[in-house]
């Protein structure tokens, strides 16, 4: 009886936590958008695939053991066997078999797309300065730590060994300091404030258009209460997100407008328009964030776009977004593009030798049936790992009554 009463207990503690999860999670209830769903189901497998092509090319002579990817499948959040997912891409990566152990490099056409994206990454270089300083500007000391701007650091275009590359031959820009004197506790300083970079988007497009800094509302007109909530928020004074909030009441109208436009800067910054809400909160202190930023972003809906797919909490920026794809590419954006171009190559040619290879199981599956048939017409067909029902005259209940029809009298 005690059992049944702590059973009971529990069973009841698990409903009120489930329940209060669920209250918790309607906080980042918002209207889907079919569209921005769909660019986001598009770039999941090209980010896996993408981060797959990066740990190979660490790896000496460009080639990993097939063992050893299954090991880094956790760190992907993927399950399943490393080589059946890349057999699916065999355009982006070649598994071969050597001294007994499998392994996989990319195709020369991934290496050629590789070379391609380090070409841009040059020629941007000098976007990529201005895009690193003006993160920094909008830092409250002007003032990174290394190893939080790496969690970043690709959603910004920078490439993996930009403490090398880049930092090293603009000195007057940047530089690195340690006071810690740990290696996590490296950082990386603005050195001159640039007032021709502190020029938010949504200031240089009123600029270009003559009028005033004005957020623009990507939501359907019959919002009603949303359009008017939008214009009593955009009523207020613009605050561009490179001016000093030290003046600003925590929590005040003036201080949520200075967060937004903060927030919307940062996201014009990165290559998508997008970014993951956990990673913003790691700068919750360098970018002086609300504790509730979710509450703050799902304020503004007609301006940013959240979604929890694949159970990770993304904010976009609507006006960045013509249906599903971007209005304005960066050129590292086509790059990439052509490398998911060649993935989905890869994957048809995957699909349609699977195709293929079903139909012909199908085919000798037939074969054998009628062999059955004619040999035993009593004999049940047994299924295969496939499962496949093929029924009509080839089920031997349904071919007796097909005899039995064919043959028998009729009657008068």
């Amino acid at each position: 009886m005690m059992k049944i009463q702590s059973g009971k207990m529990l069973i009841n503690i698990y409903i009120q936590n489930l329940n209060l999860q669920l209250r918790r999670f309607s906080l980042w209830s918002m209207k889907k958008d079919q569209d921005l769903e769909a660019a986001l189901t598009r770039n999941r497998r090209w980010i896996i695939n993408n981060q797959i092509k990066n740990i190979i090319l660490r790896c000496p002579d460009h080639v990993a053991s097939v063992n050893f990817l299954q090991k880094k499948f956790k760190t992907l959040d993927l399950q399943g066997k490393a080589q059946n997912w890349l057999k699916k891409y065999p355009c982006c990566f070649e598994v071969y078999l050597k001294d007994d152990e499998y392994h996989c490099r990319l195709t020369k056409k991934m290496m050629f797309l590789v070379q391609e994206e380090e070409s841009v990454k040059d020629m941007q270089e000098t976007v990529l300065v201005e895009r690193l300083a003006k993160l920094l500007m909008l830092v409250s000391n002007h003032r990174l730590n290394v190893s939080k701007l790496n969690e970043i650091r690709r959603n910004l275009g920078l490439p993996d060994d930009y403490l090398i590359r880049i930092i090293p031959k603009h000195l007057d820009m940047f530089r690195v300091v340690n006071h810690g004197g740990r290696k996590n506790s490296m950082e990386i300083e603005l050195v001159k404030w640039d007032p021709q970079l502190a020029v938010s988007t949504i200031e240089r497009k009123s600029q270009n258009q003559g009028c005033n800094p004005s957020f623009p509302c990507s939501l359907p007109s019959t919002w009603i209460k949303a359009w008017e909530k939008f214009r009593e928020f955009d009523s207020l004074p613009y605050i561009s997100p490179y001016t000093d909030p030290g003046h600003l009441v925590n929590g005040s109208k003036e201080s949520d407008k200075r967060t937004v436009s903060l927030l919307h800067e940062f996201l014009s910054l990165t290559l998508w328009k997008k970014a993951s809400i956990m990673k913003l909160g790691h700068f919750r202190r360098e970018f002086r964030l609300p504790e509730k930023l979710n509450v703050l972003l799902l304020k503004h809906p007609g301006i940013f776009y959240v979604t929890n797919k694949y159970q990770i909490y993304t904010v976009l920026l609507r006006e960045a977004y013509n249906g599903s794809e971007l209005v304005e590419k960066d050129p590292l954006v086509v790059v990439k593009e052509k490398f998911g171009d060649l993935m989905q190559e890869g994957l048809h040619e995957y699909n349609r030798r699977h195709h293929m290879l079903n139909l012909e199981k199908k085919r000798k599956k037939s074969v054998i049936a009628m062999k059955q048939g004619e040999n035993d017409p009593v004999h049940e067909l047994s299924d295969d790992e496939d499962g496949d029902d093929l029924g009509g005259i080839f089920d031997p209940e349904e071919r007796k009554r097909f005899y039995k029809v064919l043959f028998e009298d009729k009657g008068p």
